[in-house]
């Protein structure tokens, strides 16, 4: 089970004051979001990215300069072998998704990880490329 701490990651200490309420509203939605995914699947995963503050995301390589990850709205797991991003990909998957309420980047665009977000993307597609 993911945690608030988890999706935090420390930074909520230390950029305290870039950490809004909204934020802070916008991550316990996202972090209970891929919870219940999670629970759906079966396992758990390590967060591999949650809030990143735009200091942080600044310098995260190939991060879009308007990441979602910014408003506590997308985040990423680990995924070494893909196995939950082929899961997602499924046709249930890509049901439970939906059911969910959540939008995956396409895998081949997050080899060893996946990224979910609890908003959707200007596509407005359940999978996306960034």
């Amino acid at each position: 089970m993911i945690t608030l701490p988890d999706y935090w990651m420390g930074r909520d200490r230390e950029y305290a004051l870039s950490l809004t309420p909204d934020i802070e509203r916008n991550a316990a939605r996202t972090v209970l979001l891929a919870n219940s995914l999670l629970s759906r699947f079966g396992e758990s995963r390590k967060v591999k990215s949650g809030w990143r503050p735009p200091a942080i995301n600044s310098a995260t390589p190939n991060a879009a300069t308007n990441s979602k990850h910014m408003t506590g709205l997308a985040i990423d797991l680990a995924d070494p072998d893909g196995d939950l991003d082929d899961w997602c990909m499924s046709t249930f998957g890509l049901a439970q998704l939906a059911d969910i309420g959540l939008w995956l980047e396409h895998p081949s665009a997050t080899k060893g990880w996946t990224h979910w977000q609890s908003i959707p993307p200007k596509s407005g597609n359940r999978v996306f490329y960034p």
